[in-house]
Formats: structure tokens, C-alpha cells, sequence
């Protein structure tokens, strides 16, 4: 897999200050996607066990509430087994710590269909996460006023919830 950017002290995508990873490779190609040079699974630099290091390091103070995950896709199929790899890592290393991941996917019609259908990444790695912010950028539906999102379709959901009740439960920021 190859990541864009590590942003070490992040407070636009997810609650409090935040690491984020933004992965390469998307076959969503939103119109008007902020970051489509990310598209290219090839763009920005290879992940290996130092970036890896790198990561979990950022996450160390007390002052970062979490990780989130960004695009690009962190769920394409090219992507999935190194985020779960990093993500199980920062739940045994930082277990109070949130992990939001950003995915153009839908959590009902895609991801619980793949959980459902066997996919043993996405079976270890939904549970491992806390909120899942879901949907397309639709730029018909731009709203600058939303927190954490782009999009009036894009929902963020917990996780936890949703996988329980098998349908995206919105939470509420």
C-alpha cells in the first residue's frame, strides 16, 4: 500500500486532535474529491514497518485522542489488510484511543454485505473500529457547515452500534 500524507496533528476529521493517514487508491473518483491525486494507487510514498512506527509514535501523547483514516479508499480491497494490521496495533498499543475511518463505501449495501459474505479482513476489521464516516462526496451536496464530512449524504456511524443493530446507526457530534 502506498499513503498520500501522515498528518501528525490533525483537528479537521474527527473529534479533538487527531493522526490521521491518508492511504492511496480510490476507484470511487468522486467529482470535486478534495484529494484526487490520491486516486492513483501508485501516488505518494510506499508503507512500510517505519511508517508504521512513525504512526504509532504520533499517537503516543495524551493530548491525541485518536487515529483516523482517510483517502483515497481505506477500504479498497488493495488497501485493507495494511490498515487492519495498523489499526489492530493501535488498539493493543492505545486501546482509549478513537479510530474514525473516512470510506466513499456504504456501510449497509457494501461493507456489512462483505462482512457478511465472509471477507475475513473486513470481518476483523469493522469490530476494531469506532466510527465509520460513510458515503460518496457528492458535490451536489457540498455543505461546508457539516462537522466532519463534505457531503449532506455522507453519515458517520457508530460503529459498535451498527454492527449490532446489522444497519449504519448515525451518531450524533
Amino acid at each position: 500500500m502506498n499513503y498520500a500524507t501522515i498528518k501528525k496533528t490533525d483537528v479537521a476529521n474527527g473529534p479533538g486532535v487527531r493522526v490521521s493517514l491518508f492511504v492511496s487508491g480510490c476507484t470511487h473518483h468522486c467529482k470535486g474529491c478534495f484529494n484526487s491525486v490520491a486516486w492513483d494507487f501508485q501516488y505518494g510514498q510506499a508503507y512500510t514497518l517505519e511508517t508504521e512506527q512513525e504512526i504509532l509514535q504520533a499517537l503516543a501523547p495524551d493530548y491525541i485522542r485518536g487515529l483516523s483514516l482517510l483517502g483515497g479508499e481505506p477500504m479498497e480491497p488493495q488497501n485493507r489488510a495494511t490498515v487492519l494490521s495498523l489499526v489492530k496495533k493501535v488498539r493493543e498499543i492505545y486501546p482509549r484511543k478513537t479510530i474514525w475511518c473516512y470510506t466513499g463505501y456504504d456501510f449497509d449495501k457494501d461493507l456489512l454485505a462483505w462482512m457478511e459474505a465472509g471477507d475475513p479482513v473486513i470481518t476483523k476489521l469493522l469490530p476494531l473500529l469506532d466510527v465509520i464516516v460513510d458515503g460518496e462526496y457528492k458535490e451536489e451536496c457540498r455543505n461546508l457547515r457539516l462537522p466532519f464530512r463534505g457531503s449532506e449524504n455522507q453519515r458517520i456511524l457508530d460503529v459498535p452500534l451498527s454492527l449490532k443493530e446489522k444497519c449504519g446507526i448515525i451518531l450524533h457530534t
